[in-house]
């Protein structure tokens, strides 16, 4: 060998492990868009890891996840989808359908699971529950679906309220359909519901004070957490001495009263399983929606008894938890 063939053949070992590493594949990255805040879904965020985990994927090794939160800032959702799209998302995880319509808005194709309370078909999202269609799939629980069981609980607990509030954030473009499925259910009960609106923590003490005067007997809590902690929510929910049932168990933990719903742990573990699915090859709009399977009813009998409330023993007989 002379020197030139010599010199050009160090040169290109030397070159090749270069060119192998720009060739390797880059991590996939999973877009995770939310309408909260991320420290009320640290539990359920976990799950969501732990099953893409079980599939092969772990963040920063073979998989990137990269979060995004809108902290109840509904027109925030646009510019955060556009700054994921930026970073070439692979699959989208959407929370809720203002961030799915926000993802939609921007790009027909990238693959989106999302988990929400609502009916994803009365919603206008997918074409039915067991083929959805298009680039979409997901998880729902029909949270909105469980409010005639949330009015038969308080129903039970406080037989004597003439009156049920339901509270909701005008602000969340989901609250013309949740009045109008908890009106649905409160008429199948005989219950007379009135409505009460809140967005900031200001309008939620004018909301209560009206209750107050109102002499409201129970309390609907809606599907919104108006941007306050549950430690905090339950401390004004308390302040005014009215029983009142949440949807998720972090409010009883909390302090508050009681809550029926699904496990949102169960939920983002099954959306884990899609991304992991359609990271894999799967196409999303050929993978049915699922529907949580796993509710919870949760008590907490400490504030029963600041309410003055005698728990009926077929209620506490079907709680899954009871907090003393």
């Amino acid at each position: 060998m002379n020197r030139r063939q010599m010199i050009a053949a160090l040169g290109g070992a030397a070159a090749w492990p270069l060119a192998a590493r720009t060739q390797q594949p880059t991590k996939p990255m999973i877009a995770l868009l939310h309408i909260g805040s991320s420290d009320a879904w640290v539990t359920p965020f976990a799950g969501f890891r732990q099953s893409l985990n079980e599939a092969g994927f772990v963040d920063g090794r073979t998989v990137t996840i990269e979060s995004r939160w809108a902290d109840r800032q509904f027109d925030r959702l646009p510019m955060l989808t556009a700054d994921l799209l930026r970073l070439h998302a692979a699959v989208f995880f959407a929370n809720g359908p203002p961030a799915v319509r926000a993802i939609r808005a921007q790009s027909a194709s990238v693959p989106i699971v999302f988990f929400m309370g609502e009916d994803p078909v009365k919603e206008g999202l997918v074409e039915s529950l067991n083929r959805p269609g298009g680039n979409i799939t997901g998880v729902t629980n029909f949270q909105n679906q469980l409010f005639g069981k949330q009015l038969g609980l308080l129903r039970e607990i406080a037989p004597k309220a003439a009156v049920i509030a339901f509270l909701i954030n005008p602000r969340n473009p989901n609250a013309e359909p949740d009045i109008s499925d908890a009106r649905t259910a409160a008429a199948a009960a005989g219950q007379e519901l009135r409505i009460f609106a809140a967005s900031t923590e200001g309008d939620l003490e004018l909301a209560f004070a009206a209750m107050a005067q109102q002499r409201i007997g129970g309390l609907l809590v809606g599907v919104d957490s108006f941007g306050l902690s549950a430690e905090h929510f339950t401390a004004v929910v308390a302040q005014y001495a009215i029983p009142a049932v949440y949807n998720m168990r972090d409010y009883p933990v909390a302090g508050g009263l009681m809550s029926y719903g699904a496990s949102r742990v169960e939920a983002w573990r099954q959306a884990g399983t899609y991304v992991g699915r359609i990271l894999k090859g799967g196409k999303a709009g050929e993978l049915p929606v699922l529907q949580s399977s796993k509710f919870e009813f949760v008590l907490n009998l400490r504030t029963a008894r600041a309410l003055n409330i005698e728990m009926p023993s077929g209620v506490l007989s079907i709680a899954d938890e009871v907090i003393e």
